[in-house]
């Protein structure tokens, strides 16, 4: 079953409000998250979307693409653990990775600038540790 994603509950203009005036349509059909979770192996699923194309989700999680502002570089890092979410605190606690999420890797914390369910890659920058 797909996650209608109209905006439906808007008033027509008028401010009527008696008659459903839309029909639902297909292509207005989402579907559900696929979380990806920090894992010991990795795991991705190939879902064909509207158009034929294909979408690689990513499921389970090990490594990540950190790139280092300073010198420009990018290095295949491994995660250790998720930090904080700001899109959930509770993806935090389930080791749930989405864009914006704070990592601890092994060159430090990093910030996941990619959509991982979405592109099937995980792509973060370093962030720098300020003192004081």
């Amino acid at each position: 079953m797909g996650i209608y994603q109209w905006r439906d509950l808007k008033k027509p203009s008028g401010g009527k409000r008696n008659r459903y005036y839309k029909v639902k349509r297909k292509y207005a059909f989402g579907r559900y998250f696929t979380p990806a979770v920090l894992s010991d192996s990795e795991e991705r699923t190939l879902v064909r979307v509207r158009g034929g194309n294909y979408k690689v989700r990513l499921r389970k999680v090990v490594y990540a693409n950190v790139t280092d502002p300073e010198t420009g570089k990018s290095k295949k890092v491994k995660i250790l653990s998720v930090v904080e979410t700001p899109a959930n605190r509770e993806f935090a606690r389930r080791s749930i990775i989405v864009k914006g999420t704070i990592i601890e890797t092994e060159l430090g914390k990093a910030k996941v600038t990619s959509r991982p369910g979405q592109d099937g890659v995980i792509n973060a920058i370093l962030l720098r540790e300020s003192k004081g």
